[in-house]
């Protein structure tokens, strides 16, 4: 009998432990749900805008707007070289589940106004003739009569002096306005990816590999504070360090701050749940993994910085699209398919006004002022910086990571040339206008998965924290 009430005495005592541990793990939970988020008020840094304004903008005008433009064959077909190898060191990592492979379009899905096209600079209307009904259900791209192509044809012979010339002007125009390297249309590797089939998720590619392409980016290509102490060492860079930084560097450092939040959001809206019956991966949003990216406490007090830097980066591109828009409305956005075609050109001319309208945009004329020569020599450090990390895509050793990445990385690139180019120099090739409004979806559902993952810490927070742990004895 002494032996029971002993027995009994401790189960109830493991009990009243395990409550008590049980309500340190709610209220802990309960401070996460504010602590992620405690930054997203108040104005944007380096903007006159505040967190709330844009996020209100985006959700309701912005993001419902480009959710159906993107499903359009003109922005769902990008074509990428994933077999390039890595320019700065062999990488021969694997992902852990088979979602992180791609799968390719074959000819036949790509739309023939897309094949028809590669390779041509995009900026001005085009003419397309109307193809009849009986032209339409030809298998072949091009219904053109063999008198029509010849009539059509121009002579392209250049002499060996000439093209030594040309090879100059284009290597010239590349450093004038790239901000990252294109895959080269004609190189061997290049494929179509449908990207609704392919969405960007958690793939389980992590670890060394992974912690490389990151580390390479933040300590190798982003601007360093200056050195801080005697012995002349810098700082690691984080939000106090960077504050101390000029304002371009500063862009710098928080437009891939944003870009990284970005993809770590999506990472946690589409994370593996489980197995599944028979194989079948099951994605959905994980609370857990977005404490873990974005609490301070998990993050040496950066992870809500982080998030906020996510506002910085959609100004930015919310610009260049402004900026843009007059050559954005010349564009024909062709792929053959006439009736959505048309579609699409009135939803990005309606789109385009409501970018304009955002009262506050990002002001990217106070950047790379005063002296002259100073300001050059930063501009050119500032491209090739990121140029460099263009270039660090390719040794992502994940496809679907690495398709990803490529893409948002070529629309962040050709939202700062569009920034950093005069108008009356701009022109946008198919590539990378497909890239920078897919980049700006990204980071338009991004703002969009914050207030989600909001709602979903709130309330479980609050479903655990009115439901009492019941007792294993009644």
């Amino acid at each position: 009998m002494f032996n029971c009430r002993w027995l009994f005495l401790w189960v109830c005592l493991l009990c009243l432990l395990d409550t008590a541990l049980l309500s340190i793990k709610q209220l802990n939970k309960s401070g996460a749900a504010h602590r992620c988020f405690c930054e997203l008020d108040g104005q944007v840094d380096d903007c006159n805008c505040k967190v709330e304004s844009v996020a209100s903008f985006n959700n309701i005008k912005i993001a419902p707007r480009l959710q159906i433009i993107l499903t359009r064959n003109f922005f769902k077909f990008f074509k990428v070289n994933l077999d390039k190898s890595c320019p700065f060191w062999s990488d021969d990592s694997v992902c852990a589940l088979r979602s992180c492979a791609v799968c390719p379009c074959t000819d036949e899905q790509v739309p023939c106004g897309l094949k028809e096209e590669e390779g041509i600079a995009h900026g001005k209307e085009k003419y397309y003739p109307q193809k009849d009904e009986e032209s339409s259900s030809d298998k072949s791209c091009d219904s053109r009569t063999n008198e029509e192509i010849r009539l059509s044809a121009l002579d392209t012979t250049i002499s060996k002096e000439n093209e030594a010339v040309f090879r100059t002007w284009t290597e010239h125009d590349d450093i004038s306005v790239t901000f990252c390297e294109l895959d080269d249309e004609q190189s061997v590797g290049m494929q179509y990816v449908d990207l609704t089939l392919n969405p960007e998720r958690y793939t389980g590619y992590k670890g060394k590999s992974a912690w490389r392409i990151w580390n390479s980016i933040y300590n190798e290509n982003c601007f360093k504070p200056e050195p801080v102490n005697a012995k002349g060492y810098k700082s690691l860079l984080s939000e106090k360090s960077v504050k101390g930084m000029c304002l371009e560097k500063r862009v710098f450092y928080r437009l891939i701050s944003g870009l990284h939040s970005s993809i770590n959001i999506h990472l946690c809206a589409h994370y593996l749940l489980s197995g599944g019956m028979f194989g079948v991966e099951t994605f959905g949003p994980s609370v857990d993994e977005f404490q873990k990216r974005f609490d301070p406490e998990t993050t040496d007090g950066e992870g809500p910085i982080r998030l906020k830097n996510l506002y910085f980066t959609y100004l930015v591109v919310l610009r260049a699209l402004a900026k843009a828009a007059p050559l954005l409305g010349q564009e024909s956005f062709y792929t053959g398919e006439t009736a959505e075609d048309a579609e699409l050109k009135n939803e990005i001319t309606e789109i385009l006004e409501v970018v304009k309208q955002f009262p506050n945009h990002f002001n990217e004329s106070t950047m790379f002022q005063g002296d002259k020569l100073q300001a050059k020599i930063l501009k050119e450090e500032f491209r090739n910086h990121f140029l460099n990390i263009s270039r660090i895509m390719d040794c992502v050793g994940c496809d679907k990571c690495k398709l990803w990445g490529k893409l948002q990385i070529q629309g962040l690139g050709t939202a700062l040339k569009i920034l950093f180019t005069s108008p009356d120099k701009l022109n946008l090739g198919r590539q990378e206008i497909i890239s920078l409004f897919n980049g700006f979806g990204r980071l338009s559902s991004s703002i969009h998965k914050v207030q989600e993952f909001q709602a979903l810490l709130s309330e479980d927070t609050s479903r655990k924290v009115n439901s009492p742990t019941k007792s294993p004895f009644l």
